[in-house]
């Protein structure tokens, strides 16, 4: 039941997020766009509510409900994100905005915002972590939290994994093409430091 109710729950997360773009730039009706994106944190609260009822109502704890929370904390950790991202392109392509600024490509600017990024997996990996906690010491010494364990141990490793590839782009970091822009920026601001 859990599973089922995380793929219903994905599947509305992108149909109200095409519906509120499409309102908001299509329709032009704004104030309904605002009302439909303000329903994706509900998505969350029903999984929640309803996993805690699976489990309350004595479900054994599986990789579903580690499942449901590390949905949840996904949604916390890179949801505005994911929604702000395809708002810029919806109102570039539908509404006739200008282009969506994409990220640095080169240098500390583009370590600075691998780690913006970590710190959103972190934020979402805190949340999953906290809910499966929860989860472990409401399920109590009478069943099997295993599966939940697992789930944390998985978090710990997704939260390890983007902090080290987060790391590289600061340790090694990718050089503009010589006689760009960027190249230029980048000399010049080493020559400054100097």
């Amino acid at each position: 039941m859990v599973a089922a109710l995380i793929i219903a729950c994905e599947v509305s997360f992108w149909v109200l997020l095409a519906l509120g773009l499409g309102a908001r730039y299509v329709l032009k009706w704004r104030r309904t766009s605002v009302a439909l994106l303000l329903c994706e944190p509900v998505l969350e609260l029903v999984l929640f509510a309803v996993t805690a009822w699976d489990l309350k109502n004595g479900a054994e704890p599986g990789w579903e409900h580690g499942l449901a929370a590390l949905y949840i904390g996904y949604t916390v950790g890179y949801g505005h994100y994911t929604i702000r991202w395809l708002d810029g392109h919806a109102a570039h392509r539908l509404g006739g905005g200008p282009p969506p600024r994409k990220p640095p490509r080169h240098g500390l600017p583009r370590a600075a915002h691998e780690g913006r990024m970590w710190l959103r997996t972190v934020v979402g990996g805190a949340v999953s972590s906290a809910l499966l906690l929860a989860a472990v010491w409401y399920v109590g010494d009478d069943g099997d939290a295993s599966a939940l364990e697992a789930s944390q141990g998985a978090v710990l490793k997704v939260v390890g994994i983007h902090g080290l590839i987060a790391l590289t782009y600061l340790v090694w970091p990718k050089k503009a093409p010589a006689g760009t822009q960027e190249a230029t920026a980048e000399r010049q601001e080493q020559e400054a430091h100097r």
